[in-house]
């Protein structure tokens, strides 16, 4: 009997851990590609304290679906880009994106029916700017409809890869 005991408490603990510290999230679509694929998982940490330039975050209550995007400003900074250089820019300052694997100068606004904010933007208090990181097919924080991201609106930030083995590890 003390087994049973013991296997509920178990469960519980990691039913509690999984609802309110951690989550394990499916990357749907290719708007992260090369860092993330279509099917892979990953460890998101919910509620996490501090949201930085270069993060990871799943947002929710945005599009239909929770999307994955990374972090490129936060509150107070400008976001503009450079057509010529296609290069993001905070503050004037062109972000250097190979820290995040990419390649710098990927950038365009993009030639769509949907509706493009215009630039520069400042982000207001209590919001991020976000990008994917396969900027020609992601829709991000250039598009109105989902514009500015409510920190309210992020479920969590991506801190380990899980699926598939080959890219076990921290997120990148």
């Amino acid at each position: 009997m003390e087994w049973i005991e013991e296997l509920v408490i178990a469960i519980v603990l990691i039913a509690v851990v999984f609802t309110f510290l951690f989550r394990i999230i499916t990357v749907t679509g290719t708007s992260m590609i090369p860092n993330y694929n279509d099917g892979d998982r990953v460890l998101v940490v919910s509620n996490p304290l501090q949201i930085s330039q270069g993060d990871v975050v799943v947002i929710i209550n945005v599009l239909e679906e929770p999307i994955i995007k990374r972090v490129i400003a936060t509150e107070g900074q400008t976001v503009d880009f450079d057509p010529e250089s296609k290069a993001v820019l905070v503050n004037g300052q062109p972000v250097d994106e190979t820290e995040f694997g990419l390649s710098n100068g990927m950038t365009d606004l993009p030639y769509t029916s949907f509706e493009i904010l215009e630039f520069p933007q400042t982000v207001p208090e209590g919001c991020i700017f976000v990008l994917g990181d396969n900027r020609a097919v992601s829709e991000d924080s250039r598009y109105k409809i989902v514009g500015m991201i409510d920190e309210r609106n992020i479920l969590g930030k991506a801190v380990f890869n899980i699926f598939p083995f080959s890219k076990i590890g921290p997120a990148n």
